[in-house]
């Protein structure tokens, strides 16, 4: 029996002619090729049902094609999954009092999953039409062509319609950001029903607090999923080399006319990226974030491969780790 589970803690399930059901299941861990796997949102899952037990048993978790990782809040040499099979990464954030800084942060650990991201800007009513349209311009000239940037009103349906195309039929997308940005009150947009909790939001600035607390997948009109994820403070990259040459794909290409090919971007004679800095062509403040966010990728990499060196493991254990 396949099913997708949702952090372990139920699953819905197809057994054939019976139809579709759902099953709680007791374990939220499996083991895959000798190691103890976590089972998350979005994973498709092998589960038992002994008899007798009222409850499945996860025995197996197949192999995921997307996933949004972190590092672990709770270990500082360990990562956390998220999410998993997800075709679209959508990155909530408001559009008054936007974080340039959280939002670089975000775009790379979306990139990093590999798979389609977009960036919704949320209440945009607080906002007269010209700051909006700034502000979206702002936030596309950042992200990056690749990257749809939609500005989306509880009074604008066809803002809510734009959003919804993003998730086509048969798709699966992630919606991350920052609790009270209105990612519950986006969902419920989407889905044409008031299937999340949201919280009060306040006149003066338009933030709201916490609601989500599970990670919850929502069939959209049309086919489509979104899984509303609780708000995630601690954002710390983990593998995230990919995502950052993604999110910051102007600096890298610069970079590539750097005299130096380990260049570093501080003091290094001919590095492109500081000509750039100089001309005006690159904001000082970007290559700030850029140089943050590559050193603590650099900084967990040095921290995990300690604690591999501790345990004992050899440099042909990692290669073979990073092949499953």
């Amino acid at each position: 029996m396949k099913c997708t589970s949702d952090a372990g803690e139920s699953a819905s399930a197809d057994p054939g002619a019976t139809g579709e059901m759902l099953l709680r299941c007791e374990h939220a861990t499996a083991l895959v090729k000798g190691e103890r796997v976590r089972a998350v949102i979005g994973d498709v899952v092998e589960v038992e049902l002994p008899e007798g037990h009222d409850k499945g048993i996860i025995v197996d978790i197949a192999p995921r094609r997307t996933s949004f990782v972190r590092r672990d809040p709770a270990e500082r040499t360990a990562s956390q999954v998220l999410a998993a099979n997800f075709d679209l990464v959508i990155v909530a954030e408001p559009i008054v009092g936007l974080n340039r800084q959280r939002l670089e942060r975000e775009l790379v650990l979306a990139h990093e999953t590999g798979a389609d991201v977009a960036v919704v800007l949320t209440k945009s009513d607080l906002a007269d039409g010209n700051e909006a349209a700034a502000v979206v311009k702002d936030v596309s000239d950042l992200a990056g062509r690749d990257v749809a940037v939609l500005a989306v009103s509880t009074d604008d349906p066809d803002s809510v319609e734009r959003v919804r195309d993003l998730v086509g039929p048969g798709s699966v997308a992630v919606l991350i950001g920052k609790s009270g940005v209105g990612k519950s009150s986006l969902v419920n947009l989407l889905a044409g029903a008031e299937v999340q909790d949201t919280g009060e939001v306040r006149e003066r600035d338009g933030k709201g607090r916490h609601t989500t607390v599970d990670r919850v997948m929502v069939e959209l009109p049309g086919g489509g999923c979104v899984v509303d994820m609780p708000g995630v403070r601690g954002l710390g990259l983990w593998d995230a080399d990919a995502g950052l040459g993604a999110a910051f794909s102007d600096i890298e290409e610069l970079a590539a006319s750097c005299r130096f090919r380990d260049c570093s971007h501080v003091d290094e004679p001919g590095c492109a990226v500081l000509a750039a800095v100089a001309a005006g062509e690159l904001a000082e403040a970007r290559l700030r974030s850029y140089r943050t966010l590559s050193a603590e990728i650099a900084d967990v990499r040095a921290r995990r491969d300690e604690a591999r060196h501790l345990r004992g493991e050899k440099a042909s254990d990692r290669k073979k780790r990073r092949r499953r």
